[in-house]
């Protein structure tokens, strides 16, 4: 099993208190062993559990494939910290480039969130999402996928529009589970787990497993419909 040493929440936790370049290139060291080598570790060890739930899922050990940059897009943000005080592991199916789910974990020194789904549908891949919704058949499932996930613990969160879209009020109409699905403009299921649960070899491996089993109906729903 496969775990990560206290020394990678602590690692973060530094970080998150000298959020600079200068302390980051002066710690550059405890990023690689204390950071990047815990990370590609992980995606190696659970990589074969990941083919069992998701024939087809990617889990490769680098940047940037499963294991996701430190670094902060700071362009369009008026945060100027340049780097990301979490670790954050994302496994995909299909090129990564144009991924619309995918099964995730994300370290911190406070935490453990596991997650999947689609954090975030542009335009396009939006369309195609309630597209599907509306259609009676993979509507349904949807709802019933999402019902037992909802049922299992997990946060959705709410939609984010009030109304369903106009071009698809019809098409769900009289249908209370489909329209909510229908003001979604993301559709991601998560949850947080204790900080200890990092550093615990015998549960971490087996807690993300039987987390993203749960979840691998929905990541399945959308890559088929959706990706």
């Amino acid at each position: 099993m496969s775990a990560f040493p206290p020394q990678t929440q602590a690692f973060l936790d530094d970080l998150a208190a000298h959020n600079d370049r200068a302390w980051f290139a002066a710690h550059r060291a405890d990023y690689e062993a204390a950071y990047l080598e815990p990370a590609r570790a992980f995606v190696e060890a659970v990589a074969p559990e990941l083919a069992r739930i998701a024939p087809g899922i990617r889990a490769e050990p680098r940047i940037p494939g499963s294991i996701f940059r430190i670094n902060r897009d700071t362009r369009f943000t008026r945060d100027r910290r340049p780097y990301k005080a979490h670790l954050d592991l994302w496994f995909w199916e299909g090129e990564r480039r144009g991924a619309i789910s995918g099964l995730y974990l994300r370290l911190t020194p406070d935490f453990v969130a596991i997650g999947a789904g689609a954090n975030h549908l542009r335009r396009e891949t939006l369309a195609r999402y309630r597209a599907a919704v509306a259609a009676a058949r993979p509507g349904a499932a949807l709802a019933g996928i999402v019902a037992a996930v909802e049922d299992a613990g997990w946060d959705l969160g709410e939609p984010r529009l009030r109304r369903v879209p106009p071009d698809w009020r019809a098409a769900v109409d009289g249908d209370e589970a489909r329209a909510r699905l229908a003001r979604r403009d993301a559709l991601f299921a998560a949850r947080r787990e204790p900080a200890a649960l990092a550093t615990d070899a015998k549960r971490l491996v087996p807690a993300c497993v039987e987390a993203w089993t749960q979840l691998a109906p929905l990541h399945r729903w959308l890559v088929e419909h959706v990706q």
